[in-house]
């Protein structure tokens, strides 16, 4: 879907909250049924939506924002706080096993009270 189309589709809910009852692959015609919840980036605005992606172009400089938007430092910062926080975080991290816990405590990359926090946090 196009960001026009996006945008059309967002000015006919009006932000409120709906979900997608059919995907169809268009190259196979086949068609997958059921609700499906939007992922987060499709959750956002469309001028919210073109400012990610003249972010991801501008490859994360806010430099090259400022002269793009043709703003101010602080107000590209406060745009991408603002969009960050309608954003879930999604960790990416491994998540730490009690073995590789105790090599990072043997090395000494970690303390003892780090280790028992990290602990407590798998079981």
């Amino acid at each position: 879907m196009a960001l026009k189309e996006w945008q059309e589709l967002l000015a006919i809910t009006r932000d409120a909250e709906f979900v997608i009852d059919r995907v169809r692959i268009i190259k196979t015609g086949i068609a997958i049924e059921g609700p499906f919840d939007l992922p987060p980036l499709a959750r956002l605005s469309g001028d919210d939506l073109a400012f990610v992606t003249a972010f991801v172009r501008c490859h994360g400089s806010i430099k090259q924002m400022e002269r793009y938007f043709g703003v101010s430092y602080p107000t590209i910062k406060n745009r991408l706080n603002t969009i960050s926080d309608r954003l879930e975080f999604v960790d990416i991290a491994p998540h730490a096993t009690r073995s590789g816990i105790l090599d990072q405590l043997e090395k000494g990359e970690i303390t003892a009270d780090e280790a028992i926090e990290m602990l407590k946090k798998e079981i």
